[in-house]
């Protein structure tokens, strides 16, 4: 048995398909079925249904769990051996919110990528509770999002606070106002961010805590598509501080201070407990960690 074959019953699996595979790996079909043969002559097993689509038997899927373990154990290897070498380098698969990677990481990445250009990263967007589960099952490395909740399978730690404010447009009739109870927004038509999203979430417990039910006439996935609503006269929103500090500063959007809203909500890194760290991530929480506050919600 070789590594290759491995890859080889992996891919199959997920193409279905001989060819495809062979496509994927660029070998010829009769390479492709030499290697599977050659597996299941040596654990005298079937492990492919050959009829199409083409699909693992049940010793295949117990092999396939196996074989995905041993490719991870060597993938391991490699960055561990890798590591040797004192320049910090790898890839970095980074898991964080939208209004986060507009607003804050190419502060961070303008300084990181110049010191390191050995390291590769990736951004994956996402919301906050799915980046969570992102890190916990290794789909990403490194998360950075509002901490919600502690659980022993992560580590966390907050790099700066944030606060959900109330926002309009100037044109908004709630505009000249400086700060409202939240009773005076019953009857305010609101453009919300999905509930799946932390935002969302504290909003609607805020609201409930008082026994209101908002007036809710859109709901959108992002930071972004909340703002450019709002800045229309479409409605007004409870969003993120951090990530309207342009539209403030430009004047696009107004922000009015609510006191049951006014509460600080960590934003910070998160890893897998227990997880081995390449040299690259290692740098990169190192560097994230050892930066002021002032680094993220200073003026852009």
């Amino acid at each position: 048995m070789n590594l290759n074959q491995l890859e080889t019953l992996i891919t199959i699996s997920k193409t279905m398909s001989f060819r495809k595979a062979g496509e994927v790996l660029n070998l010829t079909q009769p390479a492709v079925s030499a290697q599977i043969k050659s597996l299941e002559d040596e654990f005298g097993t079937v492990l492919v249904d050959r009829n199409q689509p083409v699909t693992l038997t049940d010793a295949g899927v117990l092999f396939l769990e196996q074989a995905e373990k041993i490719l991870a154990i060597v993938d391991e290897l490699k960055m561990r051996l890798s590591d040797i070498d004192a320049t910090p380098q790898g890839h970095i698969r980074l898991g964080t919110t939208t209004s986060i990677a507009m607003q804050i990481l190419p502060r961070i990445f303008s300084y990181f990528n110049n010191q390191y250009p050995h390291i590769q990263t990736s951004i994956h967007t996402m919301p906050s509770l799915q980046i969570m589960t992102s890190v916990e099952n290794g789909s990403v490395d490194i998360g950075i999002a509002y901490l919600v909740e502690k659980t022993p399978s992560l580590v966390t730690s907050t790099l700066y606070y944030d606060t959900f404010e109330l926002v309009v447009s100037p044109e908004h009739p709630l505009a000249a106002h400086k700060h409202l109870p939240l009773s005076a927004l019953a009857d305010v038509s609101f453009i919300m961010l999905s509930p799946d999203t932390i935002g969302r979430r504290f909003v609607d417990s805020v609201f409930e805590k008082h026994g209101i039910v908002p007036k809710v006439v859109m709901e959108l996935s992002s930071s972004e598509e909340v703002k450019r609503m709002v800045e229309l006269n479409m409605g007004a929103t409870v969003i993120s501080k951090m990530s309207i500090a342009s539209e403030l500063r430009l004047g696009t959007l107004k922000m009015i201070q609510v006191n049951e809203l006014e509460i600080a909500h960590p934003v910070g890194v998160i890893t897998k407990t227990g997880r081995y760290l390449n040299s690259a991530m290692r740098q990169f929480l190192s560097d994230l960690k050892g930066m002021p506050e002032t680094h993220f919600i200073g003026s852009e």
